[in-house]
Parts: structure tokens; sequence; C-alpha cells
């Protein structure tokens, strides 16, 4: 692994990665590059069910299916770069592609925290207010609800890319991560970045903390109406609803507000890159599998696609 450290590289960064410390990468490697090909097909899949069964042109699968091509887009950003500084022996990454890696992950949080208070906000009309679902949940609203998710995440990714591409930075080019990720970057930087992490912390509590208390009061609303409606087979019917949304919500925003919002006293940088696998890798593999497990719906036109 020696050669790994003992590159010249000019303006480049070294990506340490998640094999430097290990005894048995390749085993590690495949290990990765499963997960990704059963994120890639799962997700894949599932777009492809929302599109080609009409049963599914919902506003829930439709952003499901937003929900699926972020998380396409989150292991296309990460796992090919891991793959091929793996198989060639090299894990320098340009100066520019660090910095479009870095604007491509902020970004991809941001719109993947936003999409989930939508997708809570969507259960939540559909289970406090059935009657008036169609209304509040027309294309036109969810549409301009999915485009301003997009939007406002592109431009956050936007500032975080350009503020720490601007800063300078010291000798050593060695990135204690698998791909450029803002915090690891900071250190390596030969300025003050007080301000910056002020306004990293702010940005957490944009798009985790937030969005967590959002999608909570939602879930909160939902199970008091079913409660009050006193029938056991609508509390049945709303939990298995909303159980799949909430297990994807507690395994992202879980490892993500563990990461950017505690203190950096309580994680060091290697439990940082473990939490990154869990929203990076782990996570896009399950949200198929979780939800079209739990999801007679998926399940059924999976079945027809099948069985034409």
């Amino acid at each position: 692994m020696g050669s790994w450290r003992n590159q010249t590289i000019g303006t480049d960064f070294i990506l340490l990665g998640l094999f430097f410390h290990i005894q048995v990468p390749k085993l590690l490697f495949t290990f990765i590059f499963l997960v990704f090909l059963m994120a890639l097909a799962g997700n894949v899949v599932m777009m492809m069910l929302i599109w080609l069964d009409a049963r599914l042109h919902t506003p829930m699968y439709f952003l499901l299916s937003q929900l699926s091509f972020m998380d396409l887009l989150y292991t296309s950003t990460f796992v090919p770069k891991i793959a091929v500084d793996f198989l060639s022996g090299r894990n320098t990454i340009s100066f520019i592609n660090c910095g479009i890696q870095l604007f491509l992950f902020t970004a991809l949080v941001g719109a993947e925290c936003l999409l989930l208070v939508v997708m809570a906000y969507d259960r939540y009309v559909a289970i406090c207010h059935p009657l008036r679902y169609t209304i509040l949940m027309r294309p036109a609203v969810y549409g301009l609800m999915v485009i301003g998710t997009w939007l406002g995440s592109l431009l956050n990714g936007l500032v975080h890319a350009i503020y720490i591409l601007n800063l300078p930075y010291c000798a050593s080019r060695e990135i204690h991560h698998f791909f450029c990720e803002n915090v690891a970057l900071l250190k390596l930087a030969c300025a003050d970045t007080s301000h910056y992490e002020n306004g990293l912390f702010f940005s957490g509590v944009v798009f985790l903390l937030i969005p967590i208390s959002v999608i909570m009061v939602s879930y909160g609303k939902i199970l008091s109406t079913v409660l009050v409606l006193g029938s056991n087979s609508g509390v049945k019917k709303a939990l298995a609803t909303c159980s799949s949304h909430m297990i994807v919500v507690c395994l992202f925003f879980g490892t993500a507000i563990m990461k950017y919002v505690l203190p950096k006293a309580y994680h060091t940088a290697e439990q940082d890159e473990v939490l990154s696998v869990f929203y990076t890798l782990l996570t896009p593999m399950l949200n198929p599998l979780i939800y079209s497990l739990r999801n007679k719906d998926v399940a059924n036109a999976l079945k027809k696609v099948l069985g034409r």
C-alpha cells in the first residue's frame, strides 16, 4: 500500500480511500462493487416499473422514482472512481474533478433530504386529508415541489463547492476519505475555516434537522389521525404505508446527522468514512429493496413485467 502514498501528483489530490488501513482490500472492494451493482439494478428496476405500470402513475410513486434517480446518481458518483483507483493502483483526483465530486455529493445529499420531506407531506395529505388529496397533490403542486428540491440543493452544492475550491491548500494533498468531501478537504486548508464551519453547521440545520423535524411532525399527525378513527385495519394500513418511508428516513438522516451535526470530538476520520459508506452506498442499495419488499403495488408491477 506504500505505493499509494508515494506518488508525484502536482496539484492533484490523493484519496487515501477505504483500503488504506484495510488488511484485505480485495475483499472490501468486492463487497463495495457488489453493493454498487445491487443499488444500480434495484434503482433502475424501480424507475422502470414506475414508468411502465400505469397503476403506479401517482404522486407517491413519482416521488419514489425521484428517490431512485438520486440514489442512482449517488452510487455512480463515487463507486466507478473507487473501482478505477483500486484496479489501476492510482488514487489521485484532479482539482477540477474533485470540485465536481464535491458539488455532486453536496447537492445530492441536500436533494434527498428535501425529497424525503415532500414524501412525508404526501403521506400526511393522503391519510389525514384524503378527500383533498387530488387537489393538494395535483401534478402542478408536486412538480413544483420536486423542482424546488432540485434547485435548492443544486444552489447549496454550488455555494459549498465554490468556497471549498477557493481555499488555499497546504503542501499535503492527502484526503483521508474515499471521495472529495468538504469536511475532509477542510483539514488540508491553510486558512481559518471557522466561518465556513459555522456555515456548514447552518446548512446541516436547514437540510437535516429541520427536515427530520418536519417529517416527525407529519408522522405524528398521521398516527394521531388513525388512532382517533379507532380502526385497527386503518392503523395497520397507515403503518404499512408509512413504515417503509420511516426506515429510509432513519437510515439516511441518522448517519448524516451523526457526521455533520454532532461536534467533531464525537467522531474520527475513520468513523466518518464508515458513516459515509452508509448513506452513499448502503442506503441507495437498501431503498429499492425496502420499498419493493414492503409494497404490494410495486411487487404486483414486478410480477406483471416478469410474466410478460
